[in-house]
Parts: structure tokens; C-alpha cells; sequence
């Protein structure tokens, strides 16, 4: 075990980079074409999380110069009522990208709210036909977390051409198009899971080893290839590590990776939080943006 300590990627940075970013193309696009993205969010029933994350979100668009609409509805709300909004929606031409918070409420069947969404305002890229736009190198609205792990990797290692990637995880908003992602830049790419037989031996392939299980710290450190760099995807709320603290209940936020142990191996790493976290946000303003500029015949594709 190496001295040396892994570089520590700053999502924060990189989101806010981003962020002016699209700021700037929003107040182009307005002064160029008077035309102003919006996105929509739907929160349902009182989820304390989904409430923090969806209320960042709109600050966030509005911070950048969007318009945003954030609709709030009991856990109670029958599915025709949610399908009823979402068809709405879809016909707002002042809506330009929709996002449904997940999950939702027990008794709410979300694929079929889903499959309901535009696909050309499905800014949470969760539909079947973005997914297999992303599949067939088309372009497509995907998944924010994936979309800004990228971001960090091309950040960080430059040409990710030829590198083994490996992704624990194999669920349709990250595992999935994480390595459809991870394919279309030309790595050799492998998707674990639960039923992965000695997982550790195929992590320790990987020159790239994306997390994204949720469960808290199941990846160790001798898990890791020296040198490979590390994408904690997960966020676990687990007992503090001051006994009196734990006792009164009070957590702390821990990722996929077991952190301390990776810092020795890894070349790179992202911490939890501040690593990918802040990057989803504002890939979901970049594709709200990229969603105004197609539906308008403004971009490609």
C-alpha cells in the first residue's frame, strides 16, 4: 500500500463551472431568440429528502436564468390526477424539460408515469425511447448522475479510450447508462451486481470503477486497482463515529466506498458528499437547455 494519497475530485467545482455555463447559454439563447427553458418538477406526497433535493432544483433553474415550476401533491394524489398533470405538461409550450421526483408514494405506479412523459422534455432520461436512443448513438436526454460522472472521468483522465471500466450497479437512472456511456467512449466495459460472482477480483480490473449500489462503504479498499480512478456514486446515511453522537441518533454521509481505504490506492477519487452529487443538478439545467434548443430546432438532433 502506497503513502500516496488519491487527488480528490471536487464536484462542487465542476458543477459550478457547469453552471455559469449554461447561465450563459440561457441568456444567449433569450437574447438571440427570446426564448427561455423551463422546467417542470413534481413532487409527490412529503418526502423530507426529495423535498431538500427539489427544492435546490428549482433555485438552481432560476438561479441560471430558467423558468421553473415546481408542483407539490399529496402522497394521496390518485394516478389519473399525476398522469392528468404530466399530459398537461407535455403541452406547455412554456415547459421544456419534466422531471417526476422518485420515488414516489406506495399505490403510484411510477413506469407508467414515465412512459407518460414527452420524450423530448424527459429531462431525467428515464423513458424507453431515450434509453434506446442512448443505446443506438442517437442523440438523446440521459440520465443527469451519469451524464456528470462522465464529465468528472474526461475532467480528470482526458481520453478514455481503451481503459477497462467497470460499474457496480445495473439500475435504469445510473448502472445502465452509466456503461452505455462508458461504451460510447470507447472503454471495455463491465456491469456488476449482487449476483456477480467474486465481485472484488472483478473490480480490481478496472482502471475505472464507478459505484453506484447503495450500499454504504461495500467496496474496499483492496478491491481497488492501484492507480484506478474511483466514482462514488452512493450516498448512505449511516451512525456517527462519535459514540455519543450515535447514541442521540445523529448520521453522517457516507458513499459506496469504503473512503479511507481507497485514498491510498486509488489515483483519484470522488468524496461523499461533494463528488457526484453536485454534478446532478447541474446536468439536469445543461439537459433542460439541450431539450429547449431541440424542441425549437435549434441544436442538432
Amino acid at each position: 500500500m502506497s503513502d500516496a494519497s488519491a487527488r480528490l475530485i471536487d464536484g462542487k467545482a465542476y458543477a459550478q463551472t457547469l453552471r455559469t455555463a449554461v447561465a450563459a447559454e440561457v441568456a444567449a439563447l433569450k437574447a438571440e431568440h427570446g426564448l427561455i427553458p423551463g422546467l417542470a418538477v413534481v413532487l409527490v406526497g412529503d418526502d423530507a429528502a426529495s423535498a431538500v433535493y427539489v427544492r435546490n432544483k428549482g433555485e438552481q433553474t432560476e438561479a441560471a436564468g430558467m423558468y421553473s415550476e415546481t408542483h407539490r401533491l399529496p402522497a394521496a394524489t390518485p394516478q389519473a390526477e399525476l398522469e392528468a398533470l404530466v399530459k398537461r405538461l407535455n403541452a406547455d409550450p412554456k415547459i421544456h424539460g419534466i422531471l417526476v421526483q422518485l420515488p414516489l408514494p406506495p399505490g403510484l405506479d411510477s413506469a407508467a408515469v414515465i412512459a407518460m412523459i414527452d420524450p423530448d422534455k424527459d429531462v431525467d432520461g428515464l423513458s424507453v425511447v431515450n434509453a434506446g436512443r442512448l443505446a443506438s448513438n442517437l442523440p438523446a436526454l440521459t440520465p443527469c448522475t451519469p451524464v456528470g460522472c462522465m464529465v468528472l472521468l474526461r475532467d480528470v483522465i482526458g481520453d478514455l479510450a481503451g481503459l477497462r471500466a467497470v460499474v457496480i450497479g445495473r439500475s435504469n437512472l445510473m448502472g445502465k447508462p452509466m456503461a452505455q456511456l462508458l461504451l460510447q467512449a470507447d472503454c471495455t466495459v463491465t456491469i456488476a451486481h449482487s449476483r456477480t460472482r467474486d465481485l472484488a477480483a472483478v473490480c480490481r480490473e478496472a482502471d475505472i470503477l464507478v459505484a453506484a449500489v447503495g450500499r454504504p462503504q461495500m467496496v474496499r479498499g483492496d478491491w481497488i486497482k492501484p492507480g484506478a480512478v474511483v466514482i462514488d456514486v452512493g450516498v448512505n446515511r449511516v451512525a456517527s463515529k462519535d459514540p455519543e453522537k450515535a447514541a442521540a441518533g445523529k448520521t453522517r454521509l457516507v458513499g459506496d466506498v469504503a473512503f479511507d481505504e481507497a485514498l491510498s490506492i486509488a489515483s483519484a477519487i470522488t468524496p461523499v458528499p461533494g463528488g457526484v452529487g453536485p454534478m446532478t443538478i447541474a446536468c439536469l439545467l445543461q439537459n433542460t437547455l439541450t431539450a429547449a434548443r431541440r424542441i425549437h430546432g435549434l441544436e442538432a438532433g
